[in-house]
């Protein structure tokens, strides 16, 4: 797509917007859409295996989030560099970002073989939960390499408003693992250790697709390590800010199991439904971080603030309507996840937070994306670990502390999005993370 076909991001119109957002919304979606798809597979072996994919799960989850926080870096900067009219420099962003996202994958591969049996007691104690999540663990870190490509390359390819083929790259390889799962799992006899096999089969046809399409583009595809050092110091920050997001929830799913399976099964549950529908508003983020990065690159800044404000309302519209639909389904959608009905009476408890929650994420997770847009993720690093290690973690440990159960650890989540709200909204409006340039 030529510069000259696009619609100038400063104009935006709601049409361009969800022109963006819808193929974002597919992509982001996919991932999460196999996890309900395997949480649903897996809860109907038993509470156990349900409980060792909690805890497996969320340790592969800080894969994921580090690639997230690597695509989220590589779509502002190609967006900037697009929106200045070079898209070859954008590309050649995507490249260096796909050797250290290769790098990464790979290491994270090779540490789980070794680290997954401590991690799993960590998190959920000793016993057979923690004996089947590593196992879990080191089946399904095989695709991390794969996981890792592929967020390189949504990155760059949306910073470029490539929207097509991120779509397929996606969306194909997570459909055949959908399907491959339960064949895993219950005919081939491999249990949840099936359900590892399956994502790391997507994962690894993913990468390889974004891969390829590096390729096409017939740039050189050489690693240059003065770049790759360049881009890890300017993705610091989101990388604290990451952690920052890890530290507080693998501490939440260490309260839950202590709380016991049923708990932690919930907690898998609800953690996950709250990752889908965040994705899903974080489509608007996607949208933000392409546009807003192209017209600060163009040299647009108060196009930029206009664009902003509308992100924003757009995300609180989407998060209302959310809490509407997960309202209405309160007494139906956690029977889909689990049979036990001590996993569904513990799922309710954190219901009405869950619900509350997508008005207030809609809004927070538009913002997100127009700072990280903006290459404004000093701000944003900051405003996670107050957020997380001021309010998030100490609500958690709290609950532990006296038992308050799974309502104690989503009051304390609820916390966490309600201060980054008021801090994200105070720096809109000052418009201080506008500036303008090919390169923040």
């Amino acid at each position: 797509m030529s510069q000259s076909t696009l619609t100038p991001p400063a104009v935006a119109s709601p049409r361009r917007i969800a022109a963006l957002a819808l193929p974002a919304l597919v992509v982001l979606t996919a991932e999460p859409l196999y996890v309900l798809v395997d949480t649903a597979v897996v809860g109907h072996l038993g509470r156990v295996p349900l409980a060792a994919l909690a805890v497996g799960g969320t340790v592969l989850t800080l894969t994921a989030w580090l690639g997230g926080v690597l695509a989220y870096g590589i779509t502002g900067r190609a967006a900037r560099r697009f929106g200045s009219g070079d898209r070859a420099a954008a590309v050649a962003e995507g490249v260096q970002a796909s050797w250290l996202a290769f790098g990464v994958g790979v290491l994270v591969a090779l540490a789980m073989q070794v680290g997954a049996g401590p991690l799993a007691r960590t998190l959920g104690g000793s016993g057979e939960v923690a004996t089947a999540a590593a196992q879990w663990l080191r089946a399904a870190a095989l695709g991390a390499p794969g996981l890792m490509l592929a967020a390189a390359g949504n990155g760059w390819l949306r910073g470029v408003q490539d929207i097509r083929r991120p779509l397929w790259f996606v969306l194909g390889p997570n459909l055949l693992s959908a399907l491959l799962c339960p064949l895993l799992v219950y005919p081939a006899g491999l249990g949840l250790v099936g359900s590892a096999v399956a994502n790391a089969v997507a994962q690894t046809i993913s990468g390889s697709l974004f891969a390829a399409a590096l390729v096409r583009e017939r740039v050189p595809l050489r690693p240059r390590p003065r770049v790759i050092r360049q881009q890890l110091v300017l993705s610091r920050d989101l990388l604290v800010r990451g952690v920052a997001f890890q530290a507080s929830f693998l501490s939440a799913t260490a309260v839950a199991a202590r709380f016991g399976a049923a708990a932690v099964g919930a907690h898998q549950i609800a953690v996950q439904l709250w990752f889908f529908t965040a994705l899903v508003l974080d489509a608007l983020a996607i949208a933000a971080q392409t546009l807003i990065g192209a017209a600060l690159g163009a040299g647009d800044a108060a196009g930029a603030r206009a664009l902003a404000r509308r992100i924003a309302l757009l995300g609180a519209v989407c998060g209302v309507a959310f809490a509407v639909l997960i309202a209405a389904g309160a007494g139906i959608v956690p029977s889909w996840f689990s049979s036990d009905p001590q996993v569904r009476d513990q799922a309710m408890v954190a219901w009405p937070w869950f619900v509350a929650l997508q008005p207030i994420g809609g809004v927070v997770f538009a913002l997100d994306g127009v700072l990280i847009g903006a290459g404004d993720v000093r701000y944003l690093r900051n405003l996670t670990i107050v957020a997380a290690f001021g309010g998030f973690l100490p609500a958690i440990w709290l609950t532990y502390a006296f038992d308050l159960g799974l309502g104690g650890i989503w009051a304390g989540l609820t916390l966490f999005v309600v201060i980054r709200l008021a801090a994200l909204l105070l720096r809109l409006r000052t418009g201080g993370w506008a500036v303008v340039g090919a390169v923040r």
